[in-house]
């Protein structure tokens, strides 16, 4: 079979997918450490994503698998790291909240303002997809960078396909609902900073976060709804930097080591459903999962994967 889409959702889904015996075949345009999610910041955090009735099974079901590739942080890039989500309250979530471990109201020496804490995987998105192919390698699957033009194209080499094209489904498919929201980061040299902070408003285009990871400090960022620009703005990244370290001031004389731009395939709610096809083929279709695909990755993958399994309709 033949998964479409080399970022986090379709690696993880070929993963789920191999490990279960199934001869996979990743098509992907890019390599995986220039697709959006190799710019993600890494949280997981079921962020601007719906349907909230599913996502959160999904991100939970996500939430357990990285806890236990946590303990191999230094070949899965998974880590748990303490940090606050600042004008947030567990009232304000959704009933999968009450299920995160340790998912609390920060206190008065953790944060100053309104915010929760919490001990969640912050995964270093580049070494974490590295090591997504490795696995998928070592189970028998192939990626092969190849850019798909239709699924008749796919179809004439497998009877199954799992569309995870991302953005690439606004065409693919093709779905005007899949549309991208731009995301401008900026890389420093951390000041010692060792917690994670978030600060986003929902309807505004600008948040505010920064992340350690391994080697840099990540600071956020943008929501820029239809924005398809790939180029940095230099007074999008001063006002970034100028916002994180109103937080802690000793980003604002950090070295700066580069820009990142990433467009998240937004849709007013995931695509994860079987599509049949004439001849007994089938198309399962997993995409627009917005800045949260990292989060719901493995519930996703698995929900596809037993799409994929359904015996066809008489």
């Amino acid at each position: 079979m033949i998964v479409v889409g080399g970022g986090v959702v379709g690696l993880t889904t070929a993963v789920v997918l191999a490990e279960r015996g199934r001869r996979v075949r990743v098509w992907t345009r890019d390599p995986a450490g220039r697709t959006t999610s190799a710019v993600a910041g890494g949280l997981w955090w079921p962020y601007r994503i719906e349907p909230e009735a599913l996502v959160g099974e999904w991100s939970l079901a996500s939430l357990a698998v990285y806890e236990e590739l946590a303990a191999e942080a230094e070949h899965t890039g998974v880590r748990m790291v303490e940090g606050v989500h600042a004008d947030t309250v567990l009232d304000g979530l959704g009933p999968w909240a009450a299920r995160v471990p340790g998912l609390r109201a920060a206190t008065g020496a953790e944060y100053a303002g309104v915010g929760l804490w919490a001990r969640l995987p912050l995964i270093d998105m580049p070494a974490h997809l590295a090591w997504l192919r490795r696995r998928l390698l070592a189970a028998g699957g192939t990626v092969e960078r190849r850019t798909a033009r239709g699924f008749d194209e796919a179809f004439g080499e497998a009877p199954a396909v799992v569309n995870c094209a991302g953005l690439g489904a606004r065409d693919l498919v093709p779905d005007s609902a899949v549309r991208p929201v731009r995301g401008q980061l900026v890389l420093v040299e951390n000041p010692g900073i060792r917690t994670w902070f978030t600060a986003a408003d929902s309807a505004s285009a600008t948040t505010t976060y920064f992340m350690p990871q391994p080697g840099r400090l990540v600071l956020g960022g943008t929501a820029d709804d239809g924005d398809w620009s790939l180029d940095p703005d230099p007074a999008v990244a001063a006002a970034i930097v100028e916002r994180c370290a109103r937080v802690r001031p000793e980003i604002a004389t950090a070295r700066v080591l580069g820009h990142l731009v990433g467009l998240r395939p937004a849709r007013p709610a995931v695509r994860l459903e079987r599509e049949p096809r004439d001849g007994g083929r089938t198309l399962v279709h997993n995409y627009g999962h917005g800045g949260a695909g990292v989060t719901v990755a493995w519930g996703c993958a698995r929900a596809a994967a037993r799409l994929v399994e359904e015996p066809a309709a008489a």
